[in-house]
């Protein structure tokens, strides 16, 4: 018998910033069904998920925050996981315009309400 048989799947969750949503508004349907499709293998494949879909950031303070990659765009997510099986989805943009000044601006931010996100979990 199969090991899978007996292991359920859980996918994990995915919360997104309210920035991030109004910014999900402005994408063009195209780029919008990329970014989703990026999304739902976060919420398939949670940490273990890799290059392409998903890059490590330097910079920052926090190990565990990544950026979402949708493919074949240059949409970036900026998101960690926090230990409730949860990717909290905290910045998004295009980076098109700004390869290297995008992060430096957005990666203070996503840690700003990764550590609001953490403090209102234990309350």
């Amino acid at each position: 018998m199969r090991h899978d048989a007996y292991c359920s799947r859980v996918p994990w969750r995915v919360v997104f910033h309210p920035s991030v949503v109004e910014w999900l508004q402005s994408l063009e349907p195209r780029e919008l069904e990329s970014f989703m499709r990026a999304v739902m293998m976060l919420e398939d494949f949670g940490p273990s998920l890799g290059r392409p879909i998903v890059g490590t950031l330097k910079g920052s303070r926090f190990n565990n925050l990544k950026e979402l990659r949708p493919l074949s765009t240059s949409l970036r997510c900026l998101f960690a996981f926090d230990l409730k099986r949860t990717a909290i989805l905290l910045v998004a943009g295009d980076k098109s315009l700004a390869w290297k000044s995008w992060y430096q601006s957005s990666i203070p931010i996503a840690e700003k309400r990764f550590l609001a996100h953490l403090e209102e979990r234990s309350d």
